[in-house]
């Protein structure tokens, strides 16, 4: 039997099939119902749905909510920490290709994450921006406007 987590404004409801199945609900329209809980009745409108994402908006009774629906495995993989995004640290970035500094972007001390525009390197008379490929710290800049480099060349120095 599936159990379902739903959160709502941060509060969360946990529903197992003894809650769904004491629900007196009824179609009353398109994306429209009424519900009977504990004698209690509740009109309810369906907004907007997101199925890809598991949320949805209602209305009932005439206020708003917004709700995110987790099923069983939602929740193991919650639980399991799978869901946490990881940060990408690096040391250093390095030029791609040989070229001309042409402008920096960067500061020593500054942080950044990945996409962050670093560096325009020209070469074969196209400016190419460098950007950050993952988190962390200026700590040297190893290279001035209008320097010649190599590939691979370490321009910058990340903590």
């Amino acid at each position: 039997m599936t159990h379902y987590n739903i959160i709502v404004y941060q509060e969360n409801f946990n529903i197992g099939p003894t809650d769904i199945e004491s629900l007196d609900i009824i179609s009353t329209g398109a994306l429209e119902y009424h519900a009977l809980l504990k004698n209690r009745s509740y009109i309810i409108n369906i907004i907007d749905t997101d199925f890809e994402n598991k949320k949805m908006t209602l209305e009932v009774n005439g206020n708003s909510y917004e709700m995110t629906i987790g099923d069983e495995y939602d929740q193991m993989i919650e639980k399991m920490g799978l869901l946490t995004t990881k940060t990408h640290k690096i040391n250093s970035i390095k030029a791609p290709m040989p070229g001309l500094i042409v402008e920096i972007m960067a500061t020593i001390g500054q942080k950044v994450v990945m996409g962050t525009p670093l560096i325009v390197l020209s070469a074969m008379k196209m400016e190419n921006i460098i950007t950050s490929t993952g988190d962390g710290v200026v700590k040297n800049i190893e290279v001035n406007v209008n320097d010649a480099v190599d590939k691979g060349q370490i321009i910058i120095e990340m903590e």
